[in-house]
């Protein structure tokens, strides 16, 4: 049986001294991306044939609102049709073996490494991220074909046999228990049917992929919608299909819709030949979805992430160095716009004069701008709607709060959406410490005892990640037996709250954060897209 190894390119290219060469292809295939990819019309592809709707979407970098591409505005009408493509190659699909499917996502992968630069420069443009940011996330990508491949190989395609010995007597009316003949039992996992993957801006190629494959490996299919409202990332999707097709995925497995959630979205949900929905985004969508589908009856089964009010408490006991290092990280990297993201720092009022002093210093000196340049750390904003939350909070923040670091939009020149990452001293009651703001902004509160800094870190209806930097060891008991969070880092130099590795981190949101307790990149994240079978034979 193979084993896992986590991609890790930019570490590989580092640690064996090629960062340059690392930088050149990166550079090379920015290039490529914009003679080859973009500024075309692109096709939705729903049964493995092009299909275009009446009206059509534009899509522009959030970088410098350069044209990406023309696409789909798909409505129900071209929803519907993927579902009935979806459900017409349901029935051989999940017959197929599930080695042949293994062999398919594994091909994925390799096809996905050959060309990861340049995926991952269609993806910096798409949505803004740096070139290390969209590297690891399609490193990630392929960590989830090779670890969900790893998952059924393991499991033996989730399938288990087991015997019930014949009796020498026998009864003349049965009962729980009674002796009989001998019983051959199998318990199987098997497939739902058709799964809706509505995914969104911020990972659209690995979120998209771990949600599309723990469907489709399992023996779903799958319509896929990537987001294509304010926050687009429709050329992510395109290129998802093409490298599944490529590696041999039979057409209706994986049909691709772009268009409207109220439209697209809303026929996946209510249509009854859809059985189950993966989604990640907003607590409000996903809830929203969950009710309308049981409202009408119609017991779909839902694997949701949604979002997070991550916290970090830093002790009078922590390294400051490594705080400020996992601090600055978790809550700028990607300006931010991560479900994972820094938002809340509780730190002891003895050391908040130094911790904070070193916060600022090292915030201040990340460089803001394209992110297609390699000395900038923080890229723009998704969306105007994403500016018009900054100025909400900051307007907040100098009304209840303290601005210490930030507040202001920046570079408004280049096109895109640029602001300052925003440091905030505020008391925890504030409303700020409750909404999840998704956007480079960071509120700081003291604290005198652990025990109510752990009490805050806990006050919010979310539940996916949080941090410690203690060296204190009843701290840090305390807060792994008291935190609630599904996702947990402990002294974390890289980051205090984001950035989970397949098969090493469960990513996993509690409380509003998610749904079934079970998370992405763990050995139990494929049974949400299987139910329980036992089937007894009697001969």
């Amino acid at each position: 049986m193979p084993t896992f190894e986590n991609e890790f390119t930019y570490k590989g290219f580092l640690e064996s001294g090629r960062e340059r060469e690392f930088d050149r292809q990166f550079d090379e295939a920015v290039e490529k991306v914009r003679k080859g990819l973009l500024g075309k019309r692109m096709p939705m592809y729903i049964g493995g044939k092009e299909h275009y709707a009446r009206e059509e979407i534009m899509e522009y970098s959030p970088i410098d609102k350069s044209f990406i591409g023309r696409f789909q505005r798909g409505t129900r009408v071209e929803a519907a049709l993927a579902i009935e493509a979806a459900y017409g190659a349901l029935g051989q699909w999940q017959q197929t073996d599930y080695s042949e499917r293994v062999e398919i996502f594994r091909k994925a992968a390799q096809l996905f490494s050959k060309t990861k630069f340049v995926v991952a420069a269609a993806l910096s443009i798409e949505n803004g991220k740096t070139r290390y940011e969209s590297i690891g996330e399609i490193d990630e990508a392929i960590d989830f074909l090779n670890y969900y491949s790893l998952e059924m190989e393991r499991n033996k395609g989730y399938v288990r046999r087991t015997r019930l010995e014949a009796s020498k007597k026998g009864v003349s009316a049965g009962f729980q228990g009674a002796p009989g003949k001998e019983e051959k039992v199998t318990i199987r996992m098997r497939p739902y049917g058709v799964f809706g993957v509505i995914a969104p801006f911020n990972f659209p190629i690995s979120i998209s992929t771990g949600m599309s494959v723990g469907a489709m490996i399992t023996g779903n299919t799958v319509v896929f919608k990537p987001s294509s409202t304010d926050n687009m990332a429709m050329l992510s999707g395109i290129l998802i299909y093409k490298t599944l097709k490529e590696a041999g995925l039979p057409d209706g497995v994986f049909n691709y819709v772009t268009g409207p959630g109220s439209e697209v979205g809303e026929e996946l949900v209510t249509n009854r030949k859809v059985s189950g929905i993966a989604f990640t985004g907003s607590k409000l969508t996903g809830l929203s979805m969950i009710a309308k589908s049981y409202g009408l009856g119609q017991q779909k089964t839902f694997v949701v992430e949604m979002g997070g009010k991550n916290p970090t408490i830093v002790s009078r006991y922590a390294d400051l160095d490594a705080a400020v290092e996992g601090v600055a990280s978790a809550a700028f990297g990607y300006a931010g716009q991560k479900c994972s993201a820094l938002a809340r720092v509780y730190v002891h009022e003895s050391v908040k004069s130094e911790f904070t002093s070193k916060l600022l210093e090292k915030v201040r000196s990340f460089n803001i701008g394209d992110p297609l340049r390699k000395e900038n750390y923080i890229g723009p904003l998704i969306s105007s709607k994403a500016l018009d939350r900054y100025k909400g909070a900051v307007d907040e923040a100098r009304r209840s709060g303290r601005i210490i670091c930030g507040g202001n939009q920046v570079n408004a020149a280049s096109g895109g959406i640029y602001v300052e990452p925003t440091i905030v001293e505020m008391d925890h009651t504030n409303k700020l410490f409750y909404h999840e703001l998704f956007l480079p902004f960071l509120l700081i509160d003291t604290y005198k005892d652990f025990e109510s800094a752990l009490e805050r870190a806990n006050d919010t209806e979310y539940g996916l990640t949080a941090g410690l930097y203690s060296r204190k060891k009843a701290e840090i008991e305390s807060f792994l037996n008291g935190i609630q969070a599904g996702t947990v880092y402990i002294n974390r130099e890289t980051s205090a709250t984001t950035g989970a590795i397949v098969g090493l981190h469960t990513f996993v949101g509690w409380k509003a954060s998610g749904l079934t307790g079970k998370g992405t990149g763990s050995r139990y994240y494929l049974e949400q897209f299987m139910r329980e079978q036992s089937c007894s034979v009697v001969r």
